[in-house]
């Protein structure tokens, strides 16, 4: 049986790069991609690390910026406000790629940032954003929180709702293949991108 040929970024450098935004952007718009979820990586404030999974809103590659949600209540929004410092993880075994960025958060929660997301943001995202208590409350059962209907949402979930634009700073790329791996990676400069093959 013929194995596939191997793809352009095997032993390209811009292509590679040009793989890893394209997987993101795919990510973006299409639901089923392992990029559509990454995980979140943060730090709280006792220095540990915490991690969970989000949904990629945007990728921009011209600024090096990705786009998450989350309600301002969160830890993972409080942890970001005191260190902005984080990180975002997705591995696709379709694709045998691996994504690793490394980057800075800002919250946008009453600007004009919040405000577009919030309107392209579908009904039901909203309803999740005004759910009564907080995300991470305690429960006496697992049932025990208000969840409001897509139109009382309107209301009572935006003033919890924050963007999360993150600023690449480190981007890693890894292709896994028996012929032989491929790892890149790119470091954000004042110039722009610099990027170098690494030892997988």
């Amino acid at each position: 049986m013929e194995r596939a040929p191997l793809p352009p970024f095997h032993a390209d450098l811009a292509a590679a790069e040009d793989a890893l935004w394209r997987l993101l952007a795919e990510g973006v718009e299409r639901g089923r991609s392992a990029f559509h979820t990454p995980s979140l990586a943060t730090v709280d404030a006792a220095g540990r690390p915490r991690v969970r999974t989000v949904v990629l809103r945007a990728a921009e590659r011209a600024s090096g910026t990705l786009r998450i949600h989350c309600d301002r209540r969160s830890d993972k929004a409080a942890e970001l406000a005191a260190r902005a410092s984080c990180a975002l993880h997705a591995y696709d075994p379709e694709s045998a790629v691996q994504i690793r960025i490394e980057g800075t958060a800002g919250l946008h929660a009453d600007d004009a940032a919040a405000e577009a997301a919030w309107a392209a943001s579908q009904p039901m995202s909203r309803v999740c954003y005004g759910i009564d208590p907080a995300p991470g409350t305690p429960l006496p059962r697992g049932g025990a929180y208000a969840q409001p209907d897509a139109e009382a949402a309107l209301t009572l979930g935006r003033p919890n709702f924050c963007a999360l634009l993150v600023r690449a700073e480190r981007l890693d790329f890894l292709y896994l293949d028996r012929r032989g791996h491929r790892r890149a990676g790119w470091r954000r400069t004042e110039k722009g991108w610099t990027g170098t093959w690494l030892a997988p």
